[in-house]
């Protein structure tokens, strides 16, 4: 009996140390995140569900208290991967930095008011007061700006007043009625949803009133596109990590429930919404579809917002969405 728990020691021993050794030999791609932004779930069911052996590397995660911060960290190359939008993807191609989009959710904004105030469209919100989150140049509020003026012919920035803020603060002046409505992100809207308050209507809507086909992606992963060509087998890897969590968080419950304390979810009730929200942000594995999508809805951006918002390209630049997405001919 000595002797069997001698070996099995030895064994646990020699596992530990050879999936050590794995691990050390294993690259590492390092992706910045902001400490308490949502792509965290992913990133820690990639980890957590050893996704990242998987595909033959070691996710480190590298936390930042401001997308300044990330940003900086990525166009010095201390980061490999962070987030953010094709916008800024494009604006950054444009000054001469090697970054590239990946797509990651489609879960945009939307205007939420209460369920019992009778406003069912954009028109319904002339004389109101609305408050923006992301400012004045948010690409959510210019789409709506975009789909007012097209489909109901005026002008929301002159017919309604704005109040613009961060979202936690506008969110609660929503809730103490020092707003008759609000364009929030929607993770602040899904806890609204379980309060009583319901969609006017969305960016995504307004996106395909502007021409889109399908949804667009409200944000995605960043690559140091330096970093992706000199490894794109290991950015390839990363790719695929990430749509095997997206696949394991779309239909695992169980999975969810690792998360849970990480979502700050004030009650069942929020859980369950943030959960279904953002299940249906995982974007389509159509991305040429996708692209050609944003590359409409980016010129008219181009126009609304000016070089203040997407800088010397009025059209959005080549290579923009990573090439490593699109399977060659």
């Amino acid at each position: 009996m000595k002797i069997a728990k001698v070996v099995a020691a030895a064994l646990v021993v020699a596992a530990t140390i050879s999936g050590s050794a794995r691990a050390e030999d294993r690259p590492t791609v390092r992706l910045g995140l902001l400490k308490f932004g949502t792509v965290n779930w992913e990133a820690d069911t990639i980890k957590r569900e050893g996704l990242d052996a998987k595909h033959g590397f070691t996710l480190e995660v590298v936390p930042f208290a401001s997308g300044t911060a990330t940003d900086v960290a990525l166009l010095g190359g201390a980061v490999d991967v962070s987030t953010g939008d094709w916008l800024f993807a494009s604006r950054q191609r444009a000054a001469g930095d090697p970054v590239t989009f990946v797509p990651f959710s489609t879960s945009m904004g939307a205007i939420m008011a209460p369920c019992d105030a009778g406003y069912d469209s954009l028109d319904d919100l002339k004389g109101k007061t609305i408050g923006v989150a992301g400012g004045p140049l948010d690409k959510s509020w210019l789409m709506l700006q975009g789909m007012a003026e097209g489909e109901l012919g005026f002008d929301l920035k002159e017919e309604t007043e704005q109040v613009f803020g961060a979202p936690p603060l506008l969110a609660e002046k929503l809730r103490q009625g020092e707003l008759d409505a609000a364009l929030n992100y929607w993770h602040y809207n899904a806890r609204l949803e379980t309060e009583g308050y319901c969609e006017v209507v969305s960016a995504q809507a307004a996106a395909e009133a502007l021409g889109a086909n399908a949804p667009l992606s409200a944000i995605g992963y960043i690559l140091n596109e330096t970093w992706a060509d000199a490894n794109p087998d290991l950015a390839q890897a990363f790719v695929a990590a990430s749509k095997d969590a997206k696949a394991l968080l779309a239909s695992s419950d169980e999975t969810w429930q690792a998360l849970r304390g990480d979502m700050n979810a004030e009650d069942q009730a929020v859980f369950e919404t943030l959960i279904e929200r953002w299940r249906e942000g995982i974007p389509s594995d159509d991305t040429l579809a996708e692209l050609h999508d944003t590359e409409v809805v980016y010129d008219y951006l181009a126009k609304a917002g000016g070089e203040k918002l997407v800088g010397t390209a009025d059209k959005m630049v080549p290579g923009t969405f990573w090439h490593g997405l699109f399977k060659a001919d």
